[in-house]
């Protein structure tokens, strides 16, 4: 998918991926994760979202990746940070304040040296933004950012593709599996139809849409099958 896609849906204001409150798979099955308080947390594509603070508030140091500097500027902003410290790392802007620092470029770019050690992820936006082409690559590098015996909370939708297009795309369990189990331990832990609280949704024909959350847990190497 064009960045530029991603730029003019933030200068748009087309943004209803946004959740004006934190989601609630995290609050039911982040504790399960047992990742330690203090923990960084790296959250992909993070946009300006609250769960970002709700994981500050319970002691973790989060760390995201953001294609859009206004989304960045405005996570800052919301929060009123005042004392955002910016820094040249290659191909992105870090933006640093308190618990939290943003890496401000294309995700598919970041490495672990510059994003530094990590314990736990959360993926709520990335994965379902992107189409088919791009998961394989997006799935085997976000492998590579996590360190083995880290756990991640990711979430997926699941609806028919066919009568309404993307993003956020229908990501389905077999594909889910196949896309992370060389390297992870995938698990499914709920599954809720929200049709009836997503109008748009609904209004394009479809008579379901549910969300997915998944634990992931990295393995120390390659899983052989």
């Amino acid at each position: 998918m064009d960045p530029d896609f991603w730029h003019q849906r933030w200068q748009a204001r087309q943004i209803g991926f946004h959740q004006s409150a934190p989601h609630p798979f995290l609050e039911r099955w982040w504790p399960s994760l047992d990742a330690a308080a203090g923990s960084r947390v790296y959250v992909p594509l993070c946009g300006k979202s609250l769960d970002m603070v709700w994981l500050s508030v319970r002691g973790y140091r989060v760390v995201g990746s953001e294609l859009s500097s206004l989304a960045v500027e405005e996570f800052f902003g919301e929060q009123q940070r005042t004392d955002v410290q910016i820094a040249q790392h290659g191909s992105f802007h870090r933006h640093r304040a308190g618990a939290f620092e943003i890496f401000e470029g294309d995700a598919l770019q970041l490495t672990p040296e510059p994003l530094g050690p990590v314990q736990a992820a959360y993926d709520r936006a990335a994965l379902v933004a992107l189409p088919p082409s791009m998961r394989e690559r997006y799935a085997q590098h976000f492998a590579t950012l996590m360190p083995a015996g880290s756990r991640t909370l990711l979430i997926a939708f699941e609806y028919e593709q066919t009568i309404k297009d993307g993003p956020p795309f229908s990501v389905e369990p077999d594909e889910v599996q196949r896309l992370y189990r060389d390297f992870f331990r995938v698990e499914e832990l709920e599954r809720v139809d929200i049709i009836d609280e997503s109008p748009k949704f609904a209004a394009t024909g479809l008579d379901a849409l549910y969300e997915v959350a998944y634990s992931l847990t990295r393995a120390p190497r390659a899983i052989s099958r």
